[in-house]
């Protein structure tokens, strides 16, 4: 019977996977490289989205290439379609890095976000789950004084990794040209989307072997005092995150704006990664004095840790 429910399962996967319809973006000069886009990515864990697959100019049916999962996915590659009017310029820079060759070829795999249910796919829910009741309480507090929309019921991380490892990545590894190990899997993200790259590489070791965590909102939503969510996340860390050998993890901050909360807690970031095993050679948290919370200041820092993931 097992079998046979096993067989249905991947007989649907299969035929949901043909249904799936990407095409090719017109450039006009916007970006670099070229652009899939699935308007409508169906997935059974979450509400289906937008997802669009960056290729490098020169990308070839017969080389392999490492392929960088990416959140907040409308934000990377066109100011022009933004809210804000800024981007990432992924597809500037990886392209550069490319052409000089200081990095290995690779594909960019944006998962656009919903913006009403963006902060409760990326907020990783096991760290919430680990508080006892009074902290949950005084959380929930906190945010509806801010009039923050944080309803703990909502929380959906989990499912989110679930579209990524066993609907999106199956997809990837079958229509492109890509390695499909870890040690050639990458997850990053800003902010939330920082959260939830590290929360990957925690939960899925074997699927993701490295990570690069921007700007990480360790303060969950907004800064109250004694907030117990930063180290919520850092109790988890202790617990889950790799071990070094096999792994690598990127993290960084600014000093302006919403940054400037993250900086007493970075000790303690660096505290786990040496308790685990990281050095230089693996890990990163560096400090850019004077930088805000916003894509423009990510597009200036990205080489880094596009380089330290995927550098020759």
């Amino acid at each position: 019977m097992k079998q046979l429910l096993f067989f249905l399962l991947c007989s649907y996967f299969t035929f949901s996977q043909s249904k799936i319809k990407s095409y090719v973006l017109e450039n006009s000069g916007k970006f670099e490289g070229n652009i899939e886009r699935v308007d409508s990515f169906p997935s059974k864990h979450i509400v289906p989205r937008t997802v669009d697959v960056w290729l490098p100019k020169n990308y070839s049916k017969t080389k392999k290439y490492s392929v960088l999962y990416m959140h907040d996915g409308q934000m990377l590659f066109d100011a022009t379609a933004t809210w804000n009017k800024q981007e990432w310029k992924v597809d500037e820079v990886a392209s550069q890095l490319m052409q000089e060759n200081k990095v290995n070829d690779f594909i960019v795999v944006a998962i656009w976000n919903i913006p009403n249910l963006r902060h409760m796919d990326l907020y990783p829910k096991k760290p919430y789950e680990s508080l006892s009741n009074k902290l949950k309480e005084k959380i929930q507090i906190e945010a509806k004084k801010s009039q923050f929309p944080f309803d703990d019921s909502k929380i959906n991380s989990d499912d989110y990794l679930k579209f990524i490892v066993e609907e999106l990545k199956p997809y990837i590894d079958k229509k492109y040209s890509v390695l499909t190990t870890a040690n050639n899997t990458a997850i990053m993200g800003s902010s939330m989307g920082g959260l939830i790259s590290m929360y990957a590489l925690c939960e899925y070791p074997n699927v993701f072997g490295k990570a690069a965590c921007l700007s990480t909102h360790w303060i969950g939503f907004r800064e109250f005092d004694n907030n117990p969510i930063p180290e919520s996340f850092f109790a988890y860390m202790e617990k889950k995150l790799p071990e070094a050998k096999n792994h690598k993890i990127y993290f960084d901050y600014g000093t302006e704006t919403l940054d400037a909360f993250y900086i007493k807690y970075e000790y303690r970031v660096d505290e786990i990664l040496k308790a685990k095993g990281y050095t230089d050679a693996n890990s990163r948290n560096l400090k850019f004095e004077g930088e805000n919370h916003s894509e423009a200041s990510w597009q200036k820092r990205i080489h880094i840790p596009l380089e330290f993931m995927f550098g020759k």
